[in-house]
């Protein structure tokens, strides 16, 4: 079976500066230029830039 991953908006923003998240998996790094996501329940993690900008596009406003 073959599945496609449900179409989900998130909130991100790009980090300037190396730190650490606490995640539902635990702890997580984050260098600078990677992006910090909110999850659909409020979780944080760390996105790598690169990964991000191949899997995210900008959205209009949906207000």
């Amino acid at each position: 079976m073959k599945f496609r991953k449900k179409q989900v908006v998130i909130d991100a923003y790009q980090t300037d500066k190396e730190l650490y998240i606490d995640t539902l998996e635990g702890r997580m790094h984050a260098n600078a230029g990677d992006w910090i996501i909110t999850g659909i329940k409020g979780e944080k993690y760390p996105c790598n830039k690169e990964i991000f900008e191949e899997t995210y596009e900008p959205v209009d406003d949906l207000v």
